[in-house]
Parts: C-alpha cells; structure tokens; sequence
C-alpha cells in the first residue's frame, strides 16, 4: 500500500488511526533477520522492490513473498524456478510464474500501461531474455510492442519494421552470436538503444563476451549495453525512459 493510499483511507474513515500506525511502524523497511523489505522503495524511486530469486531457500522466498502479501504490496521476482514457483503458490495462490522470462509475479495493484518500448531480438534464441526485459516493462507500467527474430542474417526482416522501431519511446535490442543488431537498430532511429548481449552462440562467442564487447565497441551513436542475460535491466532502464517520454509529450 503507497502512503498516499494511507493517508486516503484514514482521511475517509476506512482506516482506523491505531491500524495505520501499525502499518507506519515498519517505515523503512521491515526486519525479517535474513532480509531487510523495502516496503516504501517504490515511494522513492518510483519502482518497487525486486527479488532475485536464484539461490534463495524456499523458507526465505516463501517469507518474503508472504510479507509483501499481507502489506498488499506487488513484488517482482526473476530468475525464478518452477519448483520455487510452486513452493510460493502453496501459501499465496494468486502469485504468477511467467516460465519463459523465468519470472514470479504478486502483483494485486497493475499500474495503467503507458508510452511504447519496442523489444527485438536477433533471433528466436534469445527470446528469453527479451521476454524478461518486456515483461520486466510490462510489470512496471510500460506498454510493450515485441519485434522478434530480425537480426542482420535477415536484415530485410528489420528494415520491414523501421516504422514500429521509430514510434517506440525507446527499444531494447537483444542478440546473441556477433550482436550487431543493437548497432544497426540505432543507425535507424532516433530514440535510445538498450543493446543486451545474451549467451547464446558457438564457441568463439565466449558465452557472450563476443556481443558484449560488439556493442560495446559500436560505431552507432546512442547505445547503452546492459549486462549478458539481463534482461531485467533493460526493461527497468526503458521504463525509466518511457516514462520520462511520456511525462515529457504531457508536458507539451
């Protein structure tokens, strides 16, 4: 619950006073001994908590999930397994696995979809990790538009949907093998680029050292490079983006 959303239903009498400082006595966060909850992150930064679940104890998600529960907060967490997914659904049955972008999703409150982020990749190989970047964005309050297997092998296939690229406030570009595509997506338009190498490719790729240091080194202007696989930065970064956009074009 947001603190304007507090303050809303003491001041129209659904909140009792003494339940409301109750709720306030965890600000800044709650202690839970293995983990501090940011309960008020979202008030700061606009984007609420994220929980990397690869490598947690099932007793530590499970709290974790439970807690943002019951203060009726949305959490996101990525990296997520099937067998976490179920242990979770156990105790909180509306929590959502997204399989592919390997996401668990509790999110009682979705915000309104705002602004456009295009998300391509180079091919269907690395799907995944653009699906973590859309959903990640979708999660967050952006409205996606999805542009897949268009890399340079088919650059006809690309060039086809220049027009899509451009009225996106920002496009995230994901490739594995060389990773040229984010470089040829920002010699084409005039909105930022958040190019993501990806691990998928053969030997001399370096499980993604190849595309990484290809993005890197591009000779086209306005590329920010994300990390190998993270597809969650992307989509967090290109809602930042859409969001100033967005609040830009209002503005007008």
């Amino acid at each position: 619950m947001e603190i304007h959303e507090l303050l809303e239903k003491v001041k129209n009498g659904e909140m009792e006073i003494r339940d409301a400082e109750e709720y306030l006595k965890d600000i800044p966060y709650e202690e839970l001994g293995f983990a501090k909850l940011d309960h008020h992150r979202s008030l700061r930064s606009g984007f609420g908590e994220v929980v990397y679940c690869e490598g947690k104890s099932m007793d530590h998600l499970i709290s974790i999930y439970h807690h943002f529960a019951q203060k009726e907060g949305n959490v996101l967490g990525t990296r997520a397994s099937k067998e976490q997914y179920r242990a979770v659904r156990e105790v909180l049955p509306d929590v959502r696995y997204e399989e592919l972008a390997r996401l668990l999703i509790l999110q009682p409150k979705k915000p309104k979809q705002i602004g456009c982020v295009a998300v391509c990749t180079g091919g269907t190989s690395d799907i995944p990790v653009a699906e973590e970047a859309a959903q990640t964005a979708e999660y967050f309050g952006s409205r996606v538009e999805r542009i897949y297997d268009v890399g340079v092998a088919g650059i006809h296939r690309l060039l086809a949907n220049t027009d899509h690229l451009r009225k996106a406030n920002c496009i995230i570009a994901v490739a594995g093998m060389e990773g040229a595509l984010p470089g040829v997506v920002a010699g084409l338009v005039d909105k930022p680029v958040l190019a993501v190498p990806t691990s998928i490719g053969y030997g001399a790729h370096f499980r993604g050292l190849s595309p990484l240091l290809t993005m890197l080194n591009s000779c086209s202007e306005g590329i920010a490079v994300m990390n190998i696989d993270n597809g969650f930065g992307a989509g967090y970064m290109a809602t930042q983006i859409n969001r100033l956009a967005v609040k830009g074009n209002t503005a007008e």
